[in-house]
């Protein structure tokens, strides 16, 4: 794959699908998103994979979506269609993982933020070390929660506590992420990977026909909610990705600044009254 930013293995029915940007904290660029939609569609459209594994390279599970490759497009930013983006790129992914028949896993460690948290909310189960963090965090930039987070995350947590951790952009630890039940299981980083070795390998000898129609059932009465989740986000973040305060919410964390939202509203509304 192109500059191996994403690695895709299969072992004894086992794939494994790993963010590989460590310098970039496994941060997603346009490409990886791309690239990470056809890994997810495959693995679900393959017989000889059982179950899929999801991590991230160095200390990180996934920093969210790439800023600094938002701000390369520049101008190009007011004529990006994001809703078409997210339809063709986020939409088909989150709904192969929650369609498909094998189980998700998320190994998490380090932060997992933003389109990445969104990753981890799509999977079956989600499997992190203490040192992990987790977080909404598309508010602090000027846009609304994307990936399906809107429906998958209050199906978890309840709807005032999502929308706390969205609103705020909140980070919570891996331990306040269990007592929630974001996370299924929370250990050691030094036994994350035989704690996920084990489940995985429950999974994977598991009567695969029985395991699917057991993950069908489960979701049968929430695809059409998740699915429409998923437009209702397209759409908005259209409106918020062509606000003056996303392209401050950019601007300010390329400057590595706090931003100040409101003021291009302002300046709009002064001139409307003429002043």
């Amino acid at each position: 794959m192109t500059q191996e930013k994403l690695l895709v293995t299969l072992e004894e029915g086992v794939r494994r699908i790993t963010f590989n940007r460590p310098e970039r904290r496994n941060s997603i660029d346009f490409e990886t998103f791309e690239l990470f939609r056809d890994a997810v569609v495959e693995a679900g459209r393959d017989p000889e994979t059982r179950v899929v594994v999801l991590t991230g390279a160095g200390d990180s599970f996934s920093a969210g979506a790439d800023l600094s490759a938002v701000a390369e497009r520049g101008t190009d930013i007011a004529s990006f269609d994001v809703s078409a983006h997210l339809r063709e790129h986020t939409t088909p992914a989150i709904l192969a993982m929650r369609q498909s028949p094998k189980p998700f896993v998320a190994r998490v460690h380090g932060p997992c933020v933003g389109i990445g948290f969104s990753y981890a909310l799509a999977c079956d189960v989600v499997v992190a070390s203490r040192e992990a963090t987790f977080g909404q965090g598309f508010i602090r930039i000027g846009l609304m929660p994307d990936g399906g987070s809107t429906f998958l995350l209050p199906q978890l947590i309840g709807a005032r506590k999502a929308f706390e951790l969205m609103a705020t952009g909140e980070q919570i630890s891996a331990e306040e992420a269990l007592r929630l039940g974001v996370v299924n299981r929370v250990v050691a980083l030094e036994e994350l990977d035989a704690a996920v070795e084990q489940l995985v390998r429950a999974l994977a000898s598991a009567a695969q026909p029985a395991l699917g129609k057991l993950k069908a059932a489960l979701s049968a009465q929430s695809i059409t909610a998740l699915t429409d989740a998923l437009e209702f986000e397209a759409e908005g973040q259209q409106a918020c990705f062509h606000s003056p305060d996303f392209l401050e919410g950019v601007t300010a964390f390329m400057q590595k600044r706090k931003p100040v939202f409101g003021k291009g509203r302002g300046r709009r509304e002064s001139a409307a009254q003429g002043d």
